[in-house]
């Protein structure tokens, strides 16, 4: 008769096997490494998105005493200083790529400002660096508008505008990305990192022949299953953990207002469902680079469609529902919460209840085809 029941002995052996075979794979190692690491901090201060040393050209045909404050008024930390150039010079440093700005303040600016009329100033963006094109487009009109206001009326305009608004940004109060970009690194990493660990180890032993060897043992698929699970998803949370307090909080200086010890537990439900995939997709690919092109097709819609960068109130309703099965949908909603907004378990608890019935039904799934895999090997 065959034993359903797993063995917690087994399992904890088949998972300290799968923890020596990965300290063997020094590209895994340096995967996980990396993405918890390096990945962490790149995505935190490479790419940001607010306005930060931009760089700029001026061409100042005017030569007066307005164009001086004009150019007076571009100074760090928004802008470098800007440089002074010709007007032919104009679409040889756009074309390679020097000024993200351009401004030319034409000739006769002041004397048409002082009499009256509205001249006109060309300023020239690089709109593919997106992440700053149109918010410095935006502060370059400010500036300009100011000193020119200030200049005709002798002083700065400090008239109390018809409605008083007062701005609380709330969990993050100095609009930061640095703290967007690590924490839903760590998020993206979590779920990356998972699935190609599981499906990784399973096809190894399949190439190696070690799959075989576990036949001819007194050990379940379900076994072998559950230990690739809790040994990968222990590597997995334990850098999570790490990357959390050494990189987030330790270099970067980001604050977490939530429970971390209330989001890992949220990782390690995610892990159970990521896991579990992760060894679907390995039991379908013959080879690892077919694992490797089966992991990016789901990788990528179950990111950039699980809320982690665009809300999912933001996309159509079709798509909404449909990623309601996906664990990196809840895993974002609760990770979120948790990390910015300091959620407790009782606003995270619905999230939580979905990961767990996503991972239940997925590795139901994978163990069904694992077995199938199985008999036909055997």
């Amino acid at each position: 008769m065959t034993r359903n029941v797993p063995r917690a002995a087994n399992v904890y052996r088949l998972g300290i096997k799968e923890l020596w075979s990965l300290a063997r794979e020094p590209v895994m190692i340096i995967l996980i490494s990396y993405t918890f690491s390096l990945s962490i901090y790149f995505s935190a201060t490479a790419m940001p998105e607010t306005l930060h040393l931009a760089p700029i050209a001026i061409v100042d045909e005017d030569d007066s005493p307005l164009s001086s404050r004009i150019i007076a008024a571009f100074a760090p930390p928004r802008f470098n200083p800007p440089v002074m150039i010709s007007p032919q010079a104009i679409d040889a440093g756009m074309d390679a790529g020097d000024y993200t700005f351009v401004l030319d303040i034409p000739p006769g600016y002041q004397r048409d400002v002082l009499a009256g009329r509205i001249p006109t100033m060309q300023l020239n963006i690089d709109a593919t660096r997106m992440s700053q094109a149109f918010t410095g487009g935006s502060y370059i009109q400010q500036i300009v508008a100011g000193e020119v206001d200030e200049f005709v009326q002798g002083h700065r305009d400090n008239i109390a505008p018809p409605l008083d608004l007062a701005l609380r940004a709330r969990f993050n109060p100095n609009l930061d990305d640095a703290w967007f970009g690590a924490l839903m690194e760590i998020i993206n990493g979590i779920t990356m990192v998972s699935i190609i660990l599981t499906g990784a180890a399973l096809i190894r032993e399949r190439e190696h022949g070690t799959i075989e060897h576990l036949l001819a043992m007194p050990v379940t698929p379900m076994e072998i299953m559950l230990a690739k699970v809790w040994s990968m998803g222990l590597v997995v949370l334990v850098a999570a953990m790490i990357a959390l307090l050494v990189v987030v909080q330790g270099i970067l200086r980001i604050p977490i207002p939530g429970s971390v010890a209330l989001f890992l537990v949220g990782a390690a439900l995610h892990l159970f469902a990521t896991t579990s995939l992760g060894i679907f997709l390995a039991t379908v690919a013959r080879s690892m680079p077919q694992f490797g092109m089966l992991t990016v097709l789901v990788l990528l819609p179950m990111n950039l469609l699980s809320g982690n960068a665009t809300p999912q109130e933001s996309m159509p309703q079709f798509v909404q529902v449909v990623m309601l099965v996906a664990p990196t949908t809840h895993f974002v909603s609760s990770g979120q919460a948790i990390l910015f907004r300091g959620a407790g378990l009782d606003v995270v608890w619905p999230s939580f209840l979905s990961l767990a019935a996503i991972g239940c039904t997925l590795f139901a799934i994978a163990l069904g085809r694992f077995r199938a895999t199985i008999n036909q090997m055997a």
